[in-house]
């Protein structure tokens, strides 16, 4: 992947990140700074949670169904969860305010994908 992807992706994050800050939505990212630092934080993350899911079977893209659909929800949710606790400034309201910010921003990231066709961004990319 290359540095300018990354940057790129990471811009776009920040802003679906401060969309849904301003949804209201049960985010809170604080600012634009905060809101690249969260989504690298949501990254690494991510990228754990995923790697445990798949050490222990549980492989989320290997099957369109509907149930991996709510599992990778609720996955989404637990990153943004658990991001939060170590971001400044990042916050969620409780779990539930985190499944309906995960929904929002797997919204914003689908047409994010169609706006940018093929950019890889650094969340939700398992």
């Amino acid at each position: 992947m290359e540095l300018i992807s990354v940057i790129v992706g990471l811009v776009v994050a920040a802003i679906i990140l401060l969309i849904v800050d301003r949804l209201n939505l049960g985010l809170s990212v604080g600012g634009f700074l905060n809101a690249v630092i969260a989504a690298v934080a949501i990254a690494v993350v991510s990228w754990i949670v995923n790697w445990l899911l798949i050490a222990v079977g549980m492989d989320l893209t290997a099957n369109e169904t509907l149930i991996n659909a709510i599992i990778y929800l609720i996955v989404s949710a637990l990153v943004l969860w658990i991001a939060a606790r170590f971001v400044p400034n990042f916050k969620t309201s409780g779990f539930t305010g985190a499944l309906v910010a995960a929904v929002a921003i797997a919204v914003l990231v689908w047409i994010a994908a169609l706006i940018f066709d093929g950019l890889d961004l650094p969340f939700y990319g398992a």
